[in-house]
């Protein structure tokens, strides 16, 4: 067996018991698996300190020398341990709140130790708090000592004794055994063009690096190779499906696209618009299957694309669907669709969990027959029972909360697949767009129709409540409506839903005149759509709600957002939020309310929030802030990788040059079938969470 491979259940430290708990919580089973459970941070052990050369700015530091005494500090649960710690030319004081019986049976005065920890500042003096003691004579000279890695494990794990000190142990006797070689990932010819460390180097560096300049490159290759292998996976796949699959070609335009716009045109499309419609157009009439992501802020004018396009695939006698996740959402394209399509021959229908047995029968028979044109829907579109006679293009809207599984359903409606649209109108940073949909062509609307004014977004506190009643006030006596949306986490969902109802309350007694709506997801869908439409047709002038509306409510005349508790909002969700007013002609304002203590993540949210009304932007500065892992969205998306040490919001530029290489390999070789590309094949077969065709269900 390779030593790469080996169970780390047979590793000297480690055993059955603990290897069982490397498998549940780090996902840890072989030797290399423990080799790319990269360190988080390192600490420089190259050198030791002088106590007169403490600053509070020092992150950690180690000082050899001596206890002079011990002195126990208070009583029971409040007792401390203070130890003056000597290095023979002044005393600094090492203080335990806890495990004081374990430091005094353990150290000895007069023995030479190795104190190790942060200093930090108490009464003008320097202490250092539960610092790592160990015994000078046992640990080799401080240059050979190098960087010391601290790794990542969980509480079950500290429980039983694996924390970060302890892998470090079992990771250490490996590093030797790496001297002989490990199989290399990257074919020499890589390696020599970007003039990058081996793996053996590089496994040795990322965890034991003597110096700065060994971490840096091991990082760099270890980066570089995770990137090039997650888009190498992409675009492999993304080739094998333009190769397997062909497309529809709809190469007519005729008289449903030309009618509808010369004559039903709402607007004036913008030249974002223009574009994307000619970028689909090309993909639909070249022979290939269109795999394409829309990417369109909040009203961009993603639906009038949408329905032109569909129009292509009927001029060319196929039918169209439209994907929604809400019945909200969908109820309303099929509103707004219906009205566009007034006074052409077009046969369109929605189907939802509400549609009528009755009516969903007729609809099943005209898909089928093929006199239903185009069809609007939820998940209701996935079901066995919807057949279609020849469905030749397929829109999936808010993309992100569809599953994987139920996102393929709809491609296997045709023995051909179908053409694929995928929509969002939750921008994503480009690096994201390239490894989420990295196997998709990409289209941008990113320009607002004309006429559109751009919301202004203030900050208030909540002791400028009261000038903000005011201003709700005006408002809605000027004929406009208002939306107050309230917090809704899962960990504090009850107190929520009663911040909720005291804020309906509260708005219900200050403004007795006004009709207020309430919806949040408690509610039966019947009860919820009954307050959605009375907000829609007017009959009440105040929203009070949770983010349920954050996606698919379309009032023009809601011209005011207030957001109680912005601080525990997201930016992307905040930005969508803001979207649901600015839809008409008047001006919109989002007013984002906070408590006066923020953190400084919070203060910043407030601030890009209130400089700019642009989605990339804000989905830029939202992956700066809260890492790829926690962008909303990316946890349904069917992300088919883990980065281990690459950063996609850092290594946008790596990323890039990744992409850029993976694709010139396989332009070259598409099946990577040359000698120095089958490493690659093997690579790419052991990388996890690949048995799922990702681009195959986008």
């Amino acid at each position: 067996m390779e030593f790469s491979t080996q169970d780390i259940k047979f590793l000297p430290g480690v055993g059955p018991g603990k290897a069982e708990l490397f498998n549940k919580e780090l996902s840890i089973f072989t030797v290399e698996d423990l080799l790319r459970h990269y360190p988080y941070r390192y600490v420089d052990r190259s050198r030791f300190y002088k106590i007169r050369e403490l600053r509070e700015d020092m992150p950690f530091v180690q000082i050899k020398g001596k206890f002079v005494r011990f002195e126990k500090v208070g009583e029971g649960k409040k007792m401390r341990l203070s130890a003056m710690f000597s290095d023979g030319e002044n005393i600094l004081e090492l203080v335990w709140f806890r495990g004081v019986r374990f430091v005094t049976d353990k150290y000895k005065t007069g023995v030479e130790y190795v104190a190790f920890g942060k200093p930090t500042l108490f009464n003008g003096k320097f202490n250092l708090v539960h610092p790592d003691i160990e015994d000078a004579s046992k640990l080799p000279p401080p240059e050979k000592m190098g960087f010391q890695p601290y790794y990542n494990t969980t509480e079950k794990m500290k429980n039983h004794f694996l924390n970060s000190k302890a892998i470090q142990k079992i990771i250490y006797p490996l590093i030797g055994k790496l001297e002989a070689g490990i199989p290399e990932t990257l074919p020499a010819y890589v390696l020599q063009q970007f003039k990058l460390m081996n793996l053996t180097e590089s496994l040795i560096n990322i965890h034991f690096p003597k110096n700065d300049s060994n971490l840096t490159q091991a990082r760099q290759r270890l980066k570089f190779e995770e990137l090039f292998y997650i888009q190498l996976d992409i675009l492999r796949q993304r080739k094998w499906r333009e190769q397997r699959f062909s497309g529809f070609i709809f190469s007519r335009i005729g008289k449903y696209f030309n009618e509808f716009y010369s004559s039903h045109l709402p607007f004036a499309l913008t030249n974002a618009q223009k574009k994307v419609i000619r970028e689909i157009r090309t993909d639909m009439s070249s022979g290939r299957q269109m795999n394409r992501l829309l990417q369109g802020d909040v009203g961009s004018g993603k639906t009038v694309v949408a329905l032109l396009t569909m129009l292509i695939a009927l001029d060319n006698g196929y039918q169209a669907c439209l994907m929604a996740p809400t019945e909200i959402l969908a109820n309303q394209h099929f509103t707004t669709i219906s009205e566009q399509l007034r006074g052409i021959n077009v046969n369109v229908s929605l189907l939802t969990g509400s549609t009528k047995k009755k009516d969903r029968e007729s609809i099943h028979e005209q898909l089928l027959n093929g006199e239903m044109q185009i069809i609007i829907g939820t998940h209701a579109l996935i079901e066995d029972t919807v057949q279609f006679k020849n469905l030749g293009y397929v829109i999936i809207d808010e993309q992100h909360r569809f599953g994987v599984a139920q996102r393929s359903r709809l491609w296997i409606k045709n023995e051909h697949p179908p053409h694929i649209l995928v929509m969002t109108a939750t921008p994503i940073p480009r690096t994201l767009a390239m490894t989420l949909y990295g196997d998709l062509s990409v289209s941008v609307i990113d320009e607002l129709p004309p006429g559109r004014k751009a919301i202004q977004t203030y900050h208030y506190y909540e002791s400028k409540r009261n000038s903000l009643l005011g201003f709700i006030s005006k408002q809605i006596n000027a004929g406009r409506q208002v939306y107050v949306v309230y917090p809704l986490i899962q960990e504090s969902e009850k107190m929520d839903y009663r911040h909720l109802e005291e804020g309906y309350a509260y708005l219900k007694e200050v403004f007795p005149n006004y009709m207020i709506s309430m919806v949040h997801g408690k509610m039966k869908p019947a009860e919820k759509e009954a307050h959605m439409q009375k907000f829609v047709t007017g009959e009440t002038q105040l929203m009070v709600a949770t983010t349920v509306i954050e996606v698919g409510v379309n009032v023009p005349n809601a011209s005011v957002m207030i957001i109680e508790s912005a601080e525990r909002f997201g930016l992307s969700q905040l930005h969508q939020l803001r979207g649901r007013v600015g839809r008409g002609a008047d001006q919109s304002y989002c007013i984002l309310l906070t408590g006066v203590k923020l953190s400084s993540d919070s203060r910043k949210r407030m601030e890009i929030m209130t400089r700019t009304n642009d989605g990339f932007e804000i989905s830029e500065a939202d992956l700066q802030l809260r890492g790829p892992g926690d962008m909303e969205g990316t946890q349904q998306s069917g992300i088919p990788f883990e980065l281990k040490i690459a950063d996609l919001a850092k290594d946008a530029q790596m990323l890039e040059i990744a992409r850029n290489t993976a694709w010139d390999i396989l332009e070259e070789d598409p099946t990577l079938s040359k000698p120095e590309n089958r490493m690659l094949v093997l690579q790419l077969k052991k990388m996890k969470n690949n048995a799922v065709n990702w681009s195959a269900i986008s």
